[in-house]
């Protein structure tokens, strides 16, 4: 055989393939790992990153193709690649897979377009217009030539005052070497004569200094530096944690690294922007799925060549090519936003933790109720607990009370129960403001025939059909179905016969607007309210009291500080808790004590009102003690007795196919080599909670283990001979959060 002799690298590319595939290396060309390359495969040409080791040396030199250019982008640094392969073999999806993450601005692999902006001559306008002076002064306050949007804005003026003042000699255009308008490099150094500095309390102050002395290493950040230096920041709502990481932050920055942000909700970014604008004087970099293709490019590059030092975003941000990377925080940290719940499957505030290790700098994981896998790495010395007991200023805590809905006199078709209503009432009098928290959007949950018992579903998904009365729809929260309000059934033709069950935040306003007819209401939700902006316009409407009843769903449960609400009614503090899911007892006791927490944070206290036809259960009891701890205990001890995550492993394999007999069928194949052994159990197959979802039937499998088996290898040794049919998915979910 002629084996070649030919320069050869490996290239990954972000398809779903396994590994990288080898490649020659044309004459003249000089590859290193982590540049960025376009590459032959099949019949299409792929961009790739050159990966670690060597080509097979025995492949033939007739079918080795050779590498067809070399972008100009930022190679990918060690330790991103490093991370890429650890998320592949931890969630067992293919490599390439991953990587496509990392490269998911696919324009700023290109080269970068030529820029041009605008300069001052020498000549000055006549007349000097108040435009013309704006211009001129924004010019030379930047030192620089400026893109045209970014001139227009810092002079506000609009574009043909640039036009008429270019015409007359005034301005010239100039190249300016490729900068960005939207991510200038001046914009993310850091201004410390504009920074606001916070009055810190002792607590606030002695945990700081924890923080900074983790954040100094020997070698001057270098990446052979302490590794481990994890913590959690574990403080009571309104204790102050986001001006704790902030100083955490600005030690950071000081020391010429770059700092991300992870946080749960898109909506949360613009109050969060705001607040470090005005402590920092400078605004991070944001990072979504919702930006536009060249906003994606500009953040890209940026983060790549390290002119954005701070960086903002959701949890696909941990895949950004950072530069310097020096600090992670993750706000929130308990939320299930972090969970990824299509493509690869990772949950963001473990992969952030396995970053921070790999590149040997510190992670902050904060909440003010944490996940009990955090609370057990502390407990395993993985992380460094760091509390905050109190409420900053001396704010204390609300207080609670449980309404027993069983002794209420509250008919079939009202939510409020008489105590709430009372409370409401003696608030809206006192000019302060109430929060209603129910986590159902829409009007109502069901729509029921009175003549056959007919409920409306999704034909796509075994779901209930939610009414939106607002929209006057019907809508599946699933799949994204709608159809309109249905004038009769359509099981029996009885007309008029559909009822609304059940309330939603729409049929809570609507009853509120009903019974407080003067006051102004807010309803906040994922479906009332449109984009960051739209988010923004209504936390703004609220913090200037232009609101007096708030209505809203999860998304009003964190991060919100809003000084004059001083009552919560939580309308019903049942829904999550009859789940068959492992977490639902968590869930539902960080999502109610995160909702309790948004009142009484100022000077006047807060109260908190659950109504619940459960006054007994654990969670309901825990609220109202204030007992953390203890409901924090309970759930580790029965978890344990359990075997259940943390203390265990659980890894779910879900099968799916618009054919139900070919996911039968494959649900046959897997099961006659279901592995067996000591540590652990393969349950299933069974058909999922949601059997059928999106047009498609499932079934599903899930291993329990004990920690001390190699779940990954387990799965991957019994799935290796699996032939399953083309239309049929298998997907592998190490650790889920969801069981539908």
């Amino acid at each position: 055989m002629n084996v070649s002799k030919k320069p050869q690298v490996r290239v990954l590319v972000p398809l779903a393939v396994p590994k990288a595939y080898s490649y020659a290396v044309p004459e003249g060309m000089i590859l290193a790992p982590g540049d960025v390359v376009r590459v032959p495969l099949a019949s299409r040409v792929c961009v790739g990153v050159v990966w670690d080791g060597t080509g097979d040396g025995n492949i033939d030199e007739k079918r080795l193709r050779p590498v067809r250019e070399h972008l100009p982008a930022r190679p990918l640094s060690k330790e991103l690649r490093t991370f890429i392969e650890f998320v592949s073999n931890y969630t067992l999806h293919p490599l390439g897979t991953v990587l496509r993450l990392a490269l998911s601005a696919p324009d700023a692999l290109k080269p970068p377009p030529k820029r041009f902006g605008y300069a001052a001559t020498e000549t000055m306008p006549k007349p000097m217009t108040q435009a013309r002076k704006r211009v001129l002064e924004a010019l030379g306050q930047a030192g620089v030539p400026l893109e045209q949007n970014l001139l227009l804005e810092r002079a506000q003026v609009r574009a043909e005052v640039l036009r008429t003042m270019v015409k007359a000699g005034w301005l010239q255009k100039v190249e300016t070497g490729g900068a960005s308008e939207t991510a200038p490099c001046d914009a993310y150094q850091l201004v410390r004569e504009k920074s606001v500095l916070p009055s810190l309390s002792s607590d606030q102050e002695s945990i700081v200094s924890v923080l900074r002395e983790a954040l100094k290493h020997e070698d001057g950040w270098g990446r052979g530096g302490a590794r481990g230096n994890g913590f959690l920041l574990d403080g009571v709502t309104g204790s102050g944690k986001t001006e704790v990481y902030f100083e955490a932050i600005a030690s950071v920055l000081e020391a010429g690294r770059q700092v991300l942000v992870l946080l749960p909700e898109i909506a949360l970014t613009e109050q969060f922007l705001k607040r470090f604008t005005a402590r920092f004087g400078i605004e991070p970099l944001v990072w979504h799925s919702g930006l536009t293709r060249a906003r994606r490019r500009d953040g890209w590059r940026a983060v790549s060549n390290g002119s954005a030092r701070m960086v903002v975003g959701a949890r696909s941000a941990l895949f950004l090519p950072f530069e310097a990377l020096g600090l992670i925080v993750v706000d929130e940290e308990h939320e299930q936003a972090f969970k990824q719940d299509d493509g690869v499957l990772y949950h963001a505030r473990d992969m952030a933790v396995a970053r921070a290790w790999l590149g040997g700098f510190p992670v902050l994981l904060s909440s003010a109720t944490p996940s009990l896998e955090s609370l057990e790495n502390v407990e395993r010395g993985r992380l460094q607990h760091l509390r905050l007991g109190e409420r900053f200023g001396g704010a204390s805590q609300p207080d609670i009370s449980v309404i027993d809905l069983r002794g209420e006199s509250t008919d079939s078709s009202h939510w409020l129960g008489e105590s709430l209503v009372s409370l409401m009432r003696e608030t809206l009098e006192s000019g302060d403001q109430s929060l209603l928290f129910l986590n159902r959007r829409g009007y109502a949950p069901v729509s029921l025939c009175r003549a056959c018992g007919e409920r409306i579903t999704c034909p796509n998904c075994d779901v209930w059909l939610v009414e939106h009365r607002s929209r006057n729809g019907l809508l599946c929260h699933h799949c994204g179905y709608r159809r309109a309000l249905l004038l009769e059934c359509p099981a029996c033709g009885e007309k008029e016969s559909l009822v609304a069950c059940g309330p939603g935040v729409e049929r809570i306003a609507e009853e509120t607007a009903a019974l407080f007819p003067q006051a102004r209401i807010e309803i906040l939700s994922s479906d009332k309210v449109f984009g960051a902006r739209g988010y923004q316009g209504a936390i703004e409407r609220i913090l200037e009291r232009e609101v007096d009843i708030i209505i809203g769903t999860q998304i009003i449960a964190k991060g919100h500080h809003f000084p004059h609400l001083t009552l919560v009614g939580i309308i019903d503090a049942d829904i999550g808790l009859g789940n068959a899911d492992l977490r639902a007892s968590e869930r539902s006791y960080q999502l109610l004590h995160q909702v309790i927490g948004r009142c009484g944070r100022e000077e006047r206290p807060g109260r908190a009102l659950l109504q619940t036809w459960m006054p007994e259960h654990p969670v309901i009891q825990a609220l109202a003690r204030g007992d953390r701890d203890g409901f924090i205990e309970q759930e580790r001890f029965s978890r344990e007795r359990a075997g259940l995550p943390p203390f265990g492993r659980l890894v779910a394999l879900i099968l799916s196919d618009t054919d139900e007999q070919r996911v039968r069928d494959a649900t046959r194949v897997l099961s006659k080599t279901l592995p067996k052994g000591d540590g652990f159990v393969l349950l299933g197959p069974a058909p999922a909670a949601l059997y059928r979802l999106r047009g498609k039937f499932r079934y599903r499998f899930l291993l329990r283990a004990s920690r001390s088996i190699d779940a990954q290898k387990l799965i991957t040794d019994w799935l290796a001979g699996a032939r399953l049919s083309s239309g049929t998915r298998l997907v592998v979910d190490v650790d889920p959060y969801w069981f539908g």
